[in-house]
């Protein structure tokens, strides 16, 4: 792995495309390692979509156009119990380094400037410190986790890696704020942004000026700046010229698409907005349902840009959000207009709504089309798997890889393995949902938030408060909506889910809360009481 890292100013855009000096010279992949799309999300729920991955089709779904994904899940397979981390910044550097968030203990969202932890205070506890610097591709940055990016090794064995959209992987100006240092060969407008300050480009997507750049806002493309277009759409637009560049190249590429949306702030895109707000929609739920729609036709661009070059047969698709939908519902509900139903909750919640994702995989003379898969996995799992794909099998890391390779359930789909178990943890306090439970005078614990760690194994799954020093145990096989608690009809299976999630972090080198006034250090445990 390359040792020099340059500190590059996020105040000037750079793409770091080589145009090609000629259409006519553009050629069609020819390499025998597959290309790859990785479709990342951003807080896009369960059931935000047409495509149902429950059992059922529900309200949602029949709420949501989004023909796209329904053709990439007619092409592939359907994963229904995929997983990722209740917050966006733990899920992507997962994603990067294979780690689970308690190894790499980026445990909550990064700010946009460095050395500002985004934590809410928690009465009575001492939440521990975490690296909210991010990610970092060079050792010593203070607050970072020092690892090698998926895409550098990816680069290293002939990959054109192109990184599109958001990034939030680390605070500026930090070497990983910027995806060119995580070995990407091209970055089109990646920072250190988590959400948009606007999609449109007549607001210059956030920026004081038409062709600037002011902190925090999208950098990168201001060719688009004062017109009337979608940011999804310019992202689109930038993608597909990358990769006409991996064609002149006739190198196979990896693509990490990563979206803006559906992040807040919401905008109205005129291209669907006014269909949903014939349908009966309000003026909210009708952009958040346009947000949806104008990613799912940047989806169905590229496909028809595959297609178009006859690259379909050689390139595998990935489809994911980076944790669940935002649903904050306060007492007797009236102001959500998302749900993760029939799942609870919603983002910054350690129940399945804040943590349970749409994933599709298409790989071609692999995966059975139409087909569904509810085997269950975690996003640092993408790490192993990306690679074996790549056909990659000889690698170093600097880092201890803790996600398992998925392509044996790919090439198997009748494969099933219900005694892995996999965690989270987030001994932290998600400012959003701490100010929401505020206002309305509600704890915290009842939508899931809160310091917390969890685990699941086969059917099985239990949460743990540490502000409440509770356990939940949950049979979700029975239960998706976790209902019903039950620690003390099981007490057995409580005590041994809750031993093996304590080894499990502390064999990650995890860290711990600690009790305000007698300064131990908290650890899941089940109570006499419970």
């Amino acid at each position: 792995m390359k040792k020099t890292f340059l500190y590059l100013s996020l105040f000037i855009s750079l793409t770091g495309i080589h145009t090609a000096t000629a259409q006519t010279h553009l050629q069609q992949n020819t390499t025998q390692q597959p290309n790859i799309i990785f479709f990342l999300v951003d807080d896009m729920g369960w059931q935000d979509c047409s495509v149902p991955f429950y059992h059922d089709t529900t309200a949602q779904n029949k709420k949501y156009h989004t023909p796209n994904m329904e053709r990439l899940a007619s092409m592939g397979v359907k994963f229904t119990q995929a997983y990722a981390t209740c917050v966006c910044t733990p899920s992507r550097v997962s994603l990067q380094t294979g780690m689970n968030a308690a190894r790499h203990r980026v445990t909550n969202w990064t700010a946009f400037y460095k050395d500002q932890p985004t934590d809410e205070p928690y009465q009575g506890i001492t939440l521990p410190q975490w690296n909210y610097n991010g990610l970092s591709p060079a050792p010593e940055i203070p607050h970072t986790t020092y690892a090698t990016p998926l895409a550098e090794i990816l680069k290293e064995n002939g990959y054109y890696t192109i990184h599109v959209g958001k990034s939030h992987m680390a605070s500026y100006p930090t070497p990983g704020a910027d995806p060119r240092n995580l070995g990407y060969d091209v970055n089109i407008a990646g920072s250190a942004v988590g959400g948009p300050k606007s999609y449109l480009g007549t607001e210059n997507f956030g920026n004081d000026t038409k062709g600037g750049y002011t902190p925090a806002a999208i950098p990168g493309l201001e060719m688009y700046h004062g017109k009337n277009i979608f940011l999804s759409e310019a992202l689109t637009i930038e993608a597909k010229k990358a990769l006409d560049n991996a064609r002149y190249l006739k190198k196979p590429f990896y693509l990490y698409m990563a979206h803006y949306a559906v992040h807040a702030q919401y905008k109205a895109d005129d291209r669907f907005y006014q269909h949903y707000i014939d349908e009966g929609l309000s003026k909210q739920e009708a952009m958040y349902a346009a947000l949806l729609q104008g990613m799912d036709k940047s989806l169905g661009d590229l496909m028809d840009y595959l297609k178009q070059y006859d690259m379909m047969k050689n390139t595998i698709i990935i489809f994911m959000s980076d944790n669940g939908g935002l649903s904050l519902v306060p007492p007797r509900g009236g102001e959500a207009f998302t749900h993760n139903l029939p799942l609870k909750a919603g983002k910054g919640s350690g129940y399945e709504g804040g943590i349970r994702e749409p994933m599709m995989v298409y790989w071609p003379g692999v995966t059975k089309a139409n087909t569904t898969n509810d085997q269950y996995l975690i996003i640092e799992d993408f790490f192993p798997t990306i690679l074996q794909m790549a056909g990659i099998n000889n690698y170093h890391t600097t880092q201890k890889i803790d996600g398992k390779t998925i392509v044996p359930f790919l090439k198997n789909n009748n494969l099933r393995d219900t005694t892995r178990p996999i965690i989270w943890h987030f001994p932290n306090n998600w400012q959003e949902g701490a100010q929401r439970s505020k206002q309305y005078k509600i704890v915290p614990e009842t939508e899931g938030m809160g310091p917390y760690s969890a685990i699941r194994k086969g059917d099985w799954k239990l949460i743990y408060f540490y502000g409440l020093h509770k356990a939940e145990l949950y049979n979700l096989k029975n239960d998706i909506g976790e209902h019903h608690n039950l620690v003390t009809q099981y007490p057995a299976k409580a005590k041994a889910l809750i031993q093996q999630l304590t080894e499990m972090l502390k064999a990650e080198n995890a860290q711990f809360p600690v009790d305000a006034i007698t300064g131990q250090m908290l650890f899941p445990e089940i109570v006499n009481n419970q």
